[in-house]
């Protein structure tokens, strides 16, 4: 951490609080948004949509945007997603002005749409950024972010339950979307100008179907979403089976707070070790098993014999903060250096096809996690519905260590090649190769592309051969 350079210590920063403002708002209406929907005559589809609709969204443009990311640029993209979600955050706690049902509802989804499309971009724009800013600890910066992250969907729907009862409707929603829309325009001020050197690098940057093409990043992705259904899953169902514990209202809060929280402890460990220790696949596949561990556990399956207590829920839930958040930080970290050592551009655009996958995949796994969550549940109960997602992460983790086996292990001493050298390394090495290369500058050019694209360029990869390792 010493190490780092004012622009990165900046991007840090502001990065750490735009993450927890934006969490803060996206997680503001579930305590209290459902009783106001059914007070204007929603049903519980009606008002249940709304939610869902949310990351529906996120999945369909995140990977849109992770393809026009280097035209559009990272700085632009990350200042419009947060100026767009503290906005619509703002014009959601005036709802409670519509008192026709198809009205609210109409506007509702409106509103949650176009949030969901800042907060995408957002994201794609500050994973990326964290790929470019931080090439020796992808993993850790990302897993500190997700802390910050994590800890604004505590405090979201905590502080505004309380700002609720203290103001009504609207106060939350105006108090902490201003609060979000100070965030963006602190960003606006901070956040370092990325210059030609950032943006627009590569013109052939490909598309998201090309990046799945690759097994690794396809079976990332596929990690990624059953990461994502675990923790919709219990979003969705972890209520009515605690129902016959008889927890307090606080005791229940708390029982929702503990995979989250255990998560953002825990995540940048998880960082630390992809970055410097631990071949990231290796953390999946002990991710999947601690998952499955913590659905067996906490079902209880009807394999085990043994009663539901608040003990053992407890128990459950800590391993399955613990289970996905190895996966969802490892599956971050491979997928950005095994999609270059494939031969996709080390640049902007990569990082942002790589980000908009994994944002993307992880909504798609929101998505689908409650919806089928509530239909398993109505049809065979809590435990038996719990199998379904231990065979889910069985699949992972039987996929990775396949995977582990039949890659070919490269020559280098480290477990992945870097993901790109610094910017001030990246502009010393381009000038020197335009320098020595030929007085005609264009001929430099092409020679360092030609270098870039060499397999010799890799780290471990002999000059004799094309092939991109990955290990």
């Amino acid at each position: 951490m010493g190490k780092y350079t004012r622009q990165q210590w900046l991007t840090l920063i502001v990065f750490a609080i735009a993450d927890f403002c934006s969490a803060v708002c996206v997680s503001l209406q579930a305590p209290f948004y459902p009783m106001m929907a059914e007070s204007k005559g929603a049903s519980p589809t009606q008002y249940g949509f709304v939610f869902g609709i949310f990351e529906l969204t996120v999945f369909i443009v995140c990977p849109i945007y992770g393809t026009y990311l280097n035209k559009i640029g990272p700085k632009f993209m990350f200042n419009a997603g947060i100026f767009t979600t503290a906005t619509t955050c703002i014009m959601f706690g005036f709802l409670d002005r519509v008192n026709d049902t198809t009205a609210f509802i109409g506007l509702s989804f409106v509103i949650r749409i176009v949030e969901a499309m800042g907060n995408s971009g957002f994201l794609t724009a500050s994973f990326s950024i964290i790929a470019k800013e931080f090439p020796e600890n992808v993993g850790a910066t990302f897993a500190s972010l997700e802390t910050c992250f994590g800890l604004g969907m505590i405090v979201g729907p905590t502080l505004g339950g309380a700002l609720f009862e203290l103001g009504g409707y609207t106060l939350p929603f105006v108090t902490l979307g201003g609060m979000l829309l100070g965030a963006a325009s602190l960003t606006f001020c901070i956040l370092p100008s990325y210059g030609s050197d950032f943006k627009g690098e590569s013109e052939n940057n490909g598309n998201v179907l090309s990046l799945l093409k690759v097994p690794s990043i396809a079976l990332a992705a596929y990690a990624i979403i059953a990461s994502s259904i675990s923790i919709g899953f219990l979003q969705a169902t972890l209520e009515p089976h605690l129902r016959p514990l008889e927890l307090s209202p606080f005791q229940l809060g708390l029982m929702f707070v503990l995979n989250g929280a255990t998560y953002g402890m825990f995540a940048p460990l998880w960082g630390w070790l992809c970055d410097k220790h631990i071949n990231p696949r290796i953390v999946v596949v002990f991710g999947a098993f601690v998952t499955m561990a913590a659905f067996i556990i906490v079902g209880p399956s009807p394999f085990l014999p043994i009663p539901t207590t608040l003990p053992l829920c407890i128990f459950a839930l800590v391993l399955h903060g613990t289970g996905f958040g190895a996966e969802l930080v490892a599956t971050f970290t491979s997928a950005h250096k095994d999609a270059v050592a494939n031969g996709f551009p080390d640049d902007i655009s990569t990082y942002g096809l790589v980000s908009g996958m994994w944002t993307s995949t992880f909504a798609l796994g929101a998505f689908i996690g409650p919806s089928a969550a509530g239909a398993l549940f109505d049809w065979c109960g809590f435990a038996w519905a719990t199998v379904w997602v231990v065979a889910l992460h069985l699949v992972v983790a039987v996929a990775f260590i396949t995977h582990l086996c039949v890659s070919k292990k490269p020559p280098s001493e480290g477990l992945y090649t870097k993901i790109h050298n610094s910017l001030a390394q990246h502009d010393a090495e381009k000038a020197s190769l335009i320098g020595g290369g030929a007085a005609d500058g264009k001929k430099g050019d092409k020679a360092f592309a030609s270098n870039i694209t060499d397999s010799s360029y890799f780290s471990g990869v002999s000059d004799s051969s094309s092939e991109y390792y990955v290990y």
